[in-house]
């Protein structure tokens, strides 16, 4: 065993020596204005405030100490996950070429990019803070053990968007950002099984294919009562060989056995607080530990990805159009939102009064995004496609927990063409206001 393999053992050995997750009382707050969701709420709606721009990495967390100053290492003050636990949770290692030649670039000091898409969950929502989230305890297992490398961080992860919004914003949030190392949520916000398989299918399959040719790693969260659409996203997994990590098996089996309530890892029926976060963190960090004491023996020679499509993979080319790169072909009552609008969304077009958008737009299937408000203020608007009324968008979410963007799937085909689609007040929301956040187009 080489010196980097040994110190990567001392390292995994320091984590996966932990115990049970401790009983004591950890009431953990939501991120900035944040508030979380009620045990009736669905997973789809979740909301967070943890900013996604891309970030440098920090250069230092109190959470994290010294486990041998001689050597440089750091590891988790924490030991939270059980050796049972961690086993349970790799569902699969999985193809680990990518990984490890993202490991020997990194070593090499370059510039790497460790990137996390999701919900809310990714974003941190119910963390104490930004540096508790999973997504930061990822990022530190890479400035901690291979300090030569030159970091960047993107978190891409938007409370309330599943996989369906998720596969026409990756371009831009994530692909964009040249990730190298990329973490896939999606697992308590997709509920749609039929449509988010193959959402969720073209997703990772853009990541996979991407000029990049990043390492990808799923990531397998939970509701409470065990809702989560795990076994759907594994298939993909499976078809690709890619890493899984799942902390809905780390966890519900330690609860069912009485070792731990619930309510010491979230607080509420979905977000993990900072000691949820912080098993996630535990996990991921085995994880890596695993492959980087072997690197020297994986073979990176081959990282090509030409595996046939698991589904049809109809969002193979789908795009978030919004007014940064497409104009309404007619606009009457709205305007595009120069003040910012959505925060998550901001590129968008509102009207406070009712009016018309109107766009022509090339493609096979179409989808819109919009804003729900809890303010009593927002109508209800129909979509038509060339003429024909197809959909129906209710923007009232009057008493709920927060302001969201919803999705809808209004026209799917399989032929690609040319039409014009327009917003405009149903019967009774005249005067009402409304927010287009962008049209989902591939």
């Amino acid at each position: 065993m080489n010196l980097k393999q040994a110190l990567a053992f001392l390292c995994s050995c320091t984590l996966l020596c932990g115990a049970a997750v401790g009983c004591d009382d950890d009431t953990a707050s939501s991120n900035g204005t944040d508030s979380a969701v009620s045990q009736t709420d669905t997973a789809s709606k979740e909301d967070s405030t943890v900013d996604t721009n891309k970030t440098e990495v920090p250069q230092g967390d109190p959470d994290w100490v010294p486990a041998d100053k001689s050597l440089g290492l750091k590891t988790l003050d924490t030991n939270y996950a059980t050796d049972e636990m961690i086993a349970r949770a790799v569902l699969s290692e999985g193809n680990t070429a990518r990984l490890a030649a993202v490991m020997k670039r990194a070593e090499a000091g370059e510039h790497i990019t460790i990137a996390t898409i999701g919900g809310s969950i990714t974003q941190g929502s119910s963390a104490s803070s930004s540096q508790e989230r999973y997504a930061q305890r990822v990022l530190e297992w890479w400035f901690t053990n291979i300090p030569a490398a030159q970091l960047h961080f993107v978190n891409a992860g938007i409370g309330a968007t599943d996989s369906y919004i998720g596969v026409h914003r990756v371009d831009q949030d994530v692909i964009a950002q040249n990730a190298d190392v990329i973490v896939v949520e999606f697992s308590v916000n997709d509920t749609n099984e039929m449509r988010n398989l193959k959402s969720y299918d073209s997703l990772v399959r853009k990541l996979l294919q991407s000029e990049r040719q990043p390492a990808v790693i799923l990531l397998f969260t939970t509701q409470e009562n065990g809702t989560s659409m795990q076994e759907t996203h594994r298939k993909v997994g499976d078809a690709y060989d890619l890493p899984m990590i799942s902390y809905k098996n780390a966890i519900l089996p330690e609860i069912d056995a009485g070792k731990f309530p619930w309510t010491d890892i979230s607080p509420d029926n979905i977000h993990p607080n900072s000691k949820g976060h912080t098993i996630i963190g535990e996990i991921m960090w085995a994880y890596f530990n695993s492959v980087y004491a072997k690197l020297d023996e994986i073979d990176t020679s081959d990282l090509s990805f030409a595996t046939p499509a698991l589904t049809d993979d109809i969002y193979a080319e789908a795009k978030l159009l919004d007014s940064t790169n497409t104009e309404p072909t007619a606009m009457e009552g709205f305007a595009k939102d120069e003040s910012g609008g959505f925060y998550q969304f901001p590129n968008s077009w509102s009207t406070q009064s009712g009016g018309e958008l109107t766009f022509t737009v090339t493609g096979k299937n179409f989808g819109l995004m919009y804003l729900k408000t809890t303010d009593g203020k927002s109508g209800t608007y129909e979509v038509w496609m060339d003429g024909e009324k197809v959909s129906t968008l209710n923007g009232d979410f009057t008493g709920g927990w927060g302001n969201y963007a919803e999705s809808n799937e209004f026209f799917i085909s399989e032929e690609r063409a040319e039409h014009t689609i327009t917003i405009k007040p149903a019967e009774g929301s005249e005067g009402k206001k409304f927010s287009v956040l962008g049209l989902l187009v591939s």
